[in-house]
């Protein structure tokens, strides 16, 4: 057993605010069975595999693949298990993605799931080859988060989406999607009951209801829209109310452009269970930097992300050409 390995897990889970009925922390994590002769054994083997593999499930990917497996060979069987990978949590990786080769992560988490992959979060890392992979290897997909990805455009996630048709939540803030892809998308994915699209800030044009018009004119079946920081105007979003029958959370934050002339501010009212007003707070909004900082691209200085590459990895950009994400840890 790694110990190091092994205490990362434990802070991590110890911090985590989702652990539901394993909080407070379970016993076997706090108080490890001692011998005679005062030396600590933790029971990992013996632990049943189900309660072995919920607990494991509440660690991110990055955690799963850098630190969870290597534990013991129990908890490795486990990490192997394709029902561990029906979700791919890589959100909110701070300068992770400076440090590592996220994307042969990625790949080979879409591995393991063996076509089982129903939710992925994916943040500042992707990229149109590796959006198509996923939507080539997981057909089943319901849940889609891209946030942040520079480096994704409106023709690749257009490309890997008309292969999701049962995609029925998608996030995309802050990357590249125009409005006719944004059209295609609507076309494809039937199912689609809710739709982030949050966009960076731009002076021009002022207004712009062709976000909104496309919504209206594609996705009819929606129930949760937020379109934060959007330009458009009274004339979208009566297209969207008239258009999406079933749409009962609506969040207009920062979309400054919307007057609510006439009775439309009654009609959401009456219409929408969650209503989020154009000047609402956004302090809870997961993006909040995004508010302020107009342009994402932004050169960030040594002091902004001072972290070393871990060369110990087995997903280090060092050692990219090394490995075959195929055969990482088949042991």
């Amino acid at each position: 057993m790694d110990l190091r390995q092994l205490e990362i897990i434990q802070i991590k889970m110890a911090s985590s605010s989702s652990l539901g009925p394993f909080s407070p922390e379970p016993t076997f994590l706090t108080h490890p069975v001692m011998k005679e002769d005062g030396e600590c054994i933790i029971n990992w083997e013996e632990l049943p595999s189900e309660l072995t593999s919920s607990i494991l499930s509440r660690l991110d990917t990055i955690d799963i693949l850098e630190n969870a497996q290597k534990v013991c060979t129990t908890w490795r069987r486990v990490c192997k298990d394709p029902e561990m990978w029906r979700k791919i949590d890589m959100r909110n990786l701070g300068a992770l993605w400076l440090k590592l080769n996220l994307e042969m992560m990625c790949r080979h988490a879409v591995d393991r799931s063996q076509g089982g992959l129903v939710e992925i979060d994916i943040w500042h890392f992707g990229t149109d080859s590796l959006l198509n992979y996923i939507a080539d290897c997981s057909s089943n997909l319901r849940n889609l988060k891209l946030v942040k990805c520079s480096l994704l455009t409106s023709e690749g996630v257009t490309e890997a989406i008309v292969n999701l048709p049962l995609l029925e939540e998608l996030e995309v803030s802050y990357c590249s999607l125009s409005v006719e892809s944004l059209k295609v998308v609507g076309q494809a994915c039937h199912n689609l009951k809710t739709l982030k699209l949050n966009r960076l800030y731009s002076r021009f044009p002022f207004v712009d209801d062709d976000d909104a018009l496309a919504i209206a004119e594609t996705m009819p079946r929606l129930s949760h829209l937020q379109l934060f920081g959007n330009k458009l105007t009274d004339v979208g979003l009566n297209a969207i109310l008239d258009s999406c029958p079933n749409l009962e959370h609506l969040d207009l934050r920062q979309c400054r452009n919307v007057d609510f002339f006439g009775d439309l501010k009654k009609r959401c009212s009456e219409r929408i269970k969650v209503f989020r007003r154009p000047y609402d707070s956004f302090l809870d909004y997961p993006h909040y930097e995004a508010v302020i900082h107009t342009d994402s691209s932004e050169d960030y200085d040594n002091d902004t992300y001072p972290y070393e590459y871990d060369h110990d990895s087995d997903y280090s950009y060092d050692d990219y050409n090394s490995y075959d994400y195929d055969d990482v840890y088949d042991f």
